[in-house]
């Protein structure tokens, strides 16, 4: 199953606007980007993931999965989120032992959503 990783692009993150400058979420989106998915999982861009007061907010899905999402990230952070990616990518039902979860993702945790469809 392809795993979608999500990045809130418009986030400000309390940051001022600045003309010309790219917002913080973009920053964090072309961060992942250039780091490069790992296998099995595509960065898709949205508009918003209505985190706004937890700062730059990722999310990781999949089909018959847990579905996750992460808060208070920035560009330093995509090493980490990629890790946790590929870590989500082979966990058949996306729960990641927490021991396996990269620190970021163990403490700025925001949602744990279950499977759709699935009534437990």
């Amino acid at each position: 199953m392809a795993v979608t990783l999500l990045v809130c692009s418009t986030c400000r993150a309390g940051e001022a606007v600045e003309e010309g400058c790219a917002l913080a979420g973009e920053r964090l989106a072309q961060a992942i980007e250039a780091a490069g998915a790992p296998e099995g999982v595509s960065l898709r861009r949205v508009e918003c993931l209505s985190a706004c007061s937890q700062g730059c907010a990722v999310a990781l899905t999949a089909p018959g999965r847990w579905s996750y999402v992460y808060g208070r990230m920035t560009e330093a952070d995509a090493p980490d989120i990629l890790a946790g990616a590929a870590a989500y990518a082979a966990a058949p039902d996306g729960l990641v032992p927490w021991r396996d979860r990269p620190t970021v993702f163990r403490k700025q945790s925001l949602a744990r959503l279950p499977p759709s469809g699935d009534p437990s």
